[in-house]
C-alpha cells in the first residue's frame, strides 16, 4: 500500500509542476461537459431496436388511418389516395393536415387540380392541390405522383410549378390535397 501511495504522490507532484490551477480547472470543465454530453450521443438501444423506422414514406411505418371509413389511408405516406397527382413535401409531416397549412405557413389561393379515386366508394374526386408557403422548407415527406399531369403549356394541370403566388411569402414548404367535390362520370 505504501508503493501505491508513492507512485501517487509522485504523479500528482508531477503534474503539479507541469500545469497551473487555472488550466486543471478549464480541463475538468471540459470533463464535465463532454460527461453531461454523453447521453446525447447516438446510441443503439434495445428498445428502439424493435421499433420500425419513422420515416413516414419508408412503407414500415405501422398503420395509420384518417379514423373514417370513407377516407381509407394513411395522409401521411405518398400511397394516399388522395395524393395521385401531387408533387411535393406532404403537409403531414409538417404539422398540418391533409386539409390544412402547418402553422406559422399561409396557404396560397392558386392551386392546381387533379381527379383522384376513392377506394371506398370507387367514386372519382376533384382534389386541389395548395402550397402551404412562408415557412421552412425541410424537404421532407417529398412525394411525386404525376398521374394526369400535363406539360407546362397547361398550367393549371402541371403539377412542377410551385404555386405560392397570391400570398406574403413565395417560400415554398408543403402541400395539402383538398377534395373539392364529386367528379362526373364519363361514359
Amino acid at each position: 500500500m505504501r508503493d501505491l501511495d508513492r507512485l501517487t504522490e509522485r504523479m500528482l507532484r508531477g503534474l503539479a509542476s507541469r500545469t497551473s490551477r487555472r488550466s486543471l480547472v478549464g480541463t475538468v470543465g471540459r470533463l464535465l461537459a463532454g460527461a453531461a454530453a454523453l447521453p446525447l450521443l447516438p446510441v443503439a438501444r434495445a428498445a428502439e431496436q424493435s421499433a420500425p423506422d419513422t420515416d413516414p414514406n419508408s412503407g414500415q411505418t405501422p398503420g395509420f388511418s384518417t379514423g373514417n371509413p370513407q377516407d381509407p389511408g394513411d395522409p401521411t405516406k405518398c400511397d394516399y389516395w388522395r395524393y395521385c397527382a401531387v408533387d411535393g413535401s406532404l403537409c403531414t409531416c409538417y404539422g398540418g393536415t391533409v386539409n390544412s397549412c402547418p402553422p406559422g405557413t399561409e396557404m396560397s389561393p392558386v392551386t392546381w387540380i387533379g381527379t383522384c379515386r376513392n377506394p371506398a366508394d370507387q367514386r372519382n374526386y376533384i382534389i386541389s392541390y395548395n402550397d402551404c408557403c412562408g415557412g421552412v422548407p425541410w424537404g421532407r415527406c417529398a412525394c411525386q405522383n404525376n398521374q394526369g399531369d400535363r406539360p407546362v403549356v397547361r398550367p393549371q394541370n402541371n403539377n412542377e410549378v410551385t404555386w405560392c403566388f397570391g400570398v406574403q411569402s413565395q417560400s415554398y414548404t408543403c402541400t395539402v390535397a383538398v377534395i373539392l367535390g364529386v367528379a362526373l362520370d364519363q361514359h
